[in-house]
């Protein structure tokens, strides 16, 4: 099991928008709105297996509404 964060940047007044579409596609663990260079943190458990880049690629920069993302790839949970 993989985990990592994708920090998401809008477009202005779309967060909600945003938020409401990453939620419907039930990929994510959580989903959360942020203050800074940043709109939304969600958080992803994928599979050993599953390519991180395709993955954001084909679920996550396809959704209307979003600016730029940065992914944060984690190594362990303490």
């Amino acid at each position: 099991m993989q985990t990592f964060f994708v920090q998401i940047k809008c477009e202005l007044g779309k967060t909600y928008d945003v938020a409401e579409r990453i939620a419907d596609r039930e990929l994510h663990s959580e989903i959360y709105s942020t203050a800074g260079d940043f709109d939304l943190l969600v958080k992803y458990h994928v599979d050993s297996g599953i390519d991180i880049g395709h993955f954001i690629g084909e679920n996550l920069q396809n959704v209307a509404g979003i600016k730029d993302t940065r992914t944060v790839i984690t190594f362990k949970a303490f």
